[in-house]
């Protein structure tokens, strides 16, 4: 559950760019390392490309000749500009603008059209323009009606020798996007796993510690020692893997005994098995000593994250104490509660590790939809408590007639359709409750998916109504 590495993926923002250069347009989502490079003078590889781009999660980048090509230019056999080009091993058109930093892609992907059974000169151009030593290489060529013939044998002699070349392909004019995915499936190119995208398979996110955690879990606040207990082996037994809680909710060691007894009953790995829970104001004086108390009472070994409660006076103090202790292993991955944008501004730029989770109240009445974003786009995974409006308010969000309408257009509960809700949104679920029946239908959100339209419409519902102080 909790595999550690993807170290180059660490601290990656999420944000997407768009920058106009002198030289077409270059399409760059940060952390991509892979680079979809196109030369199209008719849109026809211009498509394909886009294709290859998304389902690769690729940066794009147009490949655009300092002196455009004409209609004139492109009429073959009347002597015209890509005629002269073709039969002229030695031509260079010139390239407008460059790839920013051609270093940080490990694999690029070239697509070009055909002329005269060969890729147009440009396409020289702009491997010379480069040091590709080192990484994949691909290429895929649009035809009307020519064959891929020994395009990409020539391309290959521009490259140095420690290319890897895969093998390429041809496409026809009108290929689908679902050819393009079934080509790139063939040769192995998939997209890379980003920091903070759930992964719906696995029903888990990639941390920008490293580590996986579950995208659905247990929420324990109020439950006392027995329930909890009982809970959190229910939650296990069924599948569930992330349980959250806190010194304040005076039940770590009904946690930890919980997570050792599901352990032993169901054989389940430690490692598999993720415990969330949170440092208060009140400790923030004596951070260690709050670290220890809590290891000691949870008694699995470590901590595979420690939150900070809420903003106070000595939190920098006491988050540094606990980076400290990610150093020796102790704690997994670091995070916040109840920090916002204002809160978050002022925090971050004093520690060293980045928070991997902030946690805040959201739900449909209470949606933040402008403090969601901001934290994601730093690449930090958020999470939400009181997903289905708290105590003293459950009752009256799960009856709102929008969402039981929805629900039942998909045959699933009130619940199920605001953790659907809140998951499509990319924030992680951890639901409280001490009803077996509950805790397992909260994990069964997976059999359906909400359209934009239903998304749309519980988005509506949003009144800034928040339901604690926090």
């Amino acid at each position: 559950m909790k595999r550690k590495g993807l170290s180059a993926l660490l601290m990656i923002a999420l944000i997407s760019m768009c920058t106009l250069y002198a030289g077409g347009l270059y399409r760059q989502k940060a952390s991509s390392r892979i680079l979809v490079a196109y030369f199209s003078a008719t849109g026809t590889t211009e498509t394909l490309a886009e294709y290859a781009a998304d389902i690769l999660d690729a940066d794009l980048y147009e490949i655009e000749p300092e002196v455009p090509y004409t209609e004139a230019d492109l009429a073959y056999y009347t002597d015209c500009r890509a005629d002269r080009e073709q039969r002229d091993a030695a031509a260079r058109p010139r390239i407008r603008g460059r790839v920013e930093d051609m270093s940080k892609y490990d694999t690029v992907v070239i697509a070009h059209p055909i002329w005269h059974g060969q890729a147009p000169r440009i396409i020289s151009t702009f491997l010379e323009s480069y040091d590709f030593s080192g990484k994949t290489l691909v290429s895929f060529c649009t035809s009307h009606s020519s064959p891929l013939g020994s395009s990409a044998a020539s391309l290959r002699r521009h490259l140095p020798s420690d290319v890897s070349w895969l093998e390429s392909r041809r496409f026809a004019r009108g290929a689908s996007r679902a050819e393009m995915e079934s080509w790139l499936d063939s040769i192995g190119l998939e997209a890379e796993e980003k920091v903070g995208q759930f992964d719906f398979d696995s029903r888990t996110v990639l941390l920008n510690s490293g580590y996986r955690m579950p995208i659905m879990g247990l929420g324990t606040y109020a439950l006392d020692h027995d329930s909890c207990v009982n809970s959190v082996v229910s939650l296990l037994e069924n599948g569930g893997r992330l349980i959250d809680t806190a010194y304040m909710y005076g039940n770590e060691r009904a946690v930890g005994e919980g997570v050792r007894m599901a352990m032993e009953r169901f054989g389940i790995p430690r490692e598999d098995i993720f415990v969330i829970t949170k440092i208060y104001p009140s400790q923030f004086d004596r951070p260690e000593a709050a670290i220890e108390m809590a290891l000691e009472k949870l008694d699995i070994g470590y901590i595979d994250m420690l939150l900070l409660h809420h903003p106070g006076r000595g939190d920098v103090k006491a988050y540094r104490a606990m980076e400290r202790y990610v150093d020796e292993g102790r704690i997994h991955s670091l995070g916040l509660s109840n920090f916002y944008v204002r809160e978050l501004e002022e925090f971050l730029p004093q520690v060293r590790i980045a928070p991997a989770l902030v946690q805040n109240e959201i739900h449909p009445y209470y949606q933040e939809r402008d403090v969601v974003p901001f934290i994601q786009e730093k690449g930090i995974v958020v999470q939400c408590w009181y997903p289905l409006g708290g105590r003293g308010y459950t009752g009256k969000l799960l009856g709102d007639e929008t969402i039981r309408r929805i629900a039942r257009s998909h045959g699933v509960s009130s619940a199920q359709t605001i953790l659907r809700w809140d998951l499509q949104r990319g924030i992680v679920v951890i639901p409280g409750s001490s009803n077996p029946e509950h805790i397992k239908e909260n994990l069964d959100l997976f059999d359906f998916e909400l359209t934009e339209a239903e998304m749309e419409m519980i988005e509506k519902l949003d009144r800034g109504e928040k339901h604690d102080w926090y």
